[in-house]
């Protein structure tokens, strides 16, 4: 018996799946978009496209296809789909960025042809629109007055309303009503915050064309960004903070203040910043209330100033080279103007933001 167990053949044991599959090389997506991009231009120029984006278009319809096709032969198909969702992402950042370096590179390249340090600090008066010379100074002055004051007026009320309704106002009717007029101010035109201004300020109560009526009609627009993007901020605050001050007895209006607003101050200053960089490109309440001028105005409460804006469509609609060159540097200046701002506030935020560790 002992035998014949000994000699019955001994089965082999099963032979367990490998852990690791094959896998596609570090260059494969590389790869993949170069053969694409090539791909793309070829089969355009075979069919007569002679449109760059179409060629883009079809070059990322290539990449996608072919990393799934590539990714489930090598990896299998589980595998192939995440792939196909990173290529996806990285196609959606790729049409968003090329645009953007576009709009920079064609303002960049035909701004500086125009932009110097004297046309950072001459007017345009004396000067005739067709003519060569002149400045962007009286606009540059006006759009910094403009935007400090409407800021002045929309962040602390955009702020404080951002508060109540995140740490007072609750699920309470008035707390409603705010969020709902919010939300529908901040799908208004521009032309509509203008003639609201325009009706009251200028019509009834009689005032004239002024910088600080163009400064309101401008914070209308900018109340409703600061609200929703503080709103947002305050409600990412952790409530365990809130609580560990309010156990140490110190009261909900210093809690608000030394807990809630530093925690959430990076987010609040990038939202106030998006409204200051929506509003700075206004032209049509420029237009109606602040009128334009040549000259330079120092006094935003009194006569008519100019625009950063207002200029850059002023001086394109003269359409000669020399207005038209000016208006690509007015345009450099603008998009100079609101990368500095954003600079600066995220520095401050920064400085002002509360320490981590130890």
């Amino acid at each position: 018996m002992s035998h014949a167990i000994q000699d019955r053949p001994v089965a082999a044991a099963p032979r367990r799946a490998p852990l690791s599959h094959a896998r596609l090389p570090r260059w494969t997506p590389a790869a993949i978009a170069a053969g694409s991009i090539a791909g793309g231009i070829g089969i355009g120029l075979g069919a007569g496209w002679h449109s760059k984006v179409q060629w883009g278009l079809l070059a990322a319809l290539l990449f996608v296809l072919v990393t799934f096709a590539v990714t489930t032969k090598v990896e299998g198909r589980r595998q192939a789909k995440d792939r196909v969702a990173t290529s996806l992402v990285w196609v959606c950042f790729v049409l968003a960025v090329i645009p953007l370096l576009s709009l920079a590179w064609v303002t960049i390249s035909k701004g500086m042809d125009a932009l110097s340090p004297y046309f950072l600090t001459h007017s345009m008066n004396g000067v005739l629109d067709a003519e060569e010379g002149g400045g962007v100074y009286h606009a540059l002055l006006g759009t910094i007055e403009q935007v400090g004051i409407a800021t002045v007026i929309a962040a602390p009320i955009g702020l404080l309303t951002a508060v109540y309704l995140v740490e007072y106002g609750g699920g309470s009717k008035l707390a409603k009503a705010v969020t709902f007029f919010v939300d529908v101010m901040t799908g208004i035109p521009s032309i509509v915050a203008g003639l609201f201004i325009l009706a009251t300020w200028n019509l009834m109560l009689g005032f004239g064309p002024s910088g600080f009526a163009g400064a309101m009609a401008l914070a209308i627009l900018m109340v409703p960004v600061v609200v929703r993007s503080t709103e947002e901020m305050l409600k990412l605050v952790p409530n365990e903070l809130r609580e560990a001050s309010l156990a140490l007895g110190i009261p909900k209006w210093r809690t608000i203040l030394k807990v809630v607003l530093p925690t959430a101050i990076g987010g609040i200053t990038t939202g106030v910043m998006l409204a200051v960089a929506r509003i700075t490109g206004e032209t049509a309440p420029v237009l109606l209330l602040v009128f334009g001028t040549k000259l330079i105005n120092p006094n935003p409460f009194e006569g008519a100033q100019s625009s950063l804006p207002l200029y850059v469509y002023e001086q394109y609609a003269v359409g000669t080279d020399a207005a038209v060159a000016r208006a690509w540097a007015a345009a450099l200046v603008l998009i100079a103007f609101v990368m500095i701002l954003n600079l600066v506030a995220r520095g401050i935020a920064r400085w002002k933001a509360p320490k981590t560790g130890r």
